[in-house]
């Protein structure tokens, strides 16, 4: 996929039939024809050398069923986020720690 930026405009360009077909599947879901659009928001973040993707939200589209450890509870009630993509859950104490980006979430302090 090559992507090129001139100021506020991105292009994205696919380089193979599967990125031609992801790319197809990403404008349908976000151009509505009644001009009710969805935005991209960036979740977490992206350094080159560490991070191998760049992860973004797609506004307006309900997110997947919470997922919960099978290890870790929460030791009291509390409000527990993800600092990748910043969602926030309440929690009450004895319940599962919820599961968000590929890990557990943490405790606002």
């Amino acid at each position: 996929m090559k992507i090129s930026i001139d100021r506020n405009v991105v292009e994205i360009s696919p380089e193979s039939a599967q990125e031609t077909e992801s790319l197809n599947v990403l404008w349908k879901i976000i151009i509505d024809c009644y001009g009710n659009n969805k935005k991209l928001a960036p979740m977490g973040q992206f350094v080159p050398g560490i991070d191998k993707l760049a992860r973004f939200n797609i506004e307006g589209i309900q997110g997947g069923t919470t997922v919960y450890s099978d290890e870790k509870k929460a030791p009291k009630d509390d409000t527990y986020y993800c600092n990748t993509c910043n969602k926030y859950m309440k929690v009450k104490g004895g319940d599962a720690v919820p599961l968000c980006c590929s890990r557990d979430m943490e405790p606002l302090d």
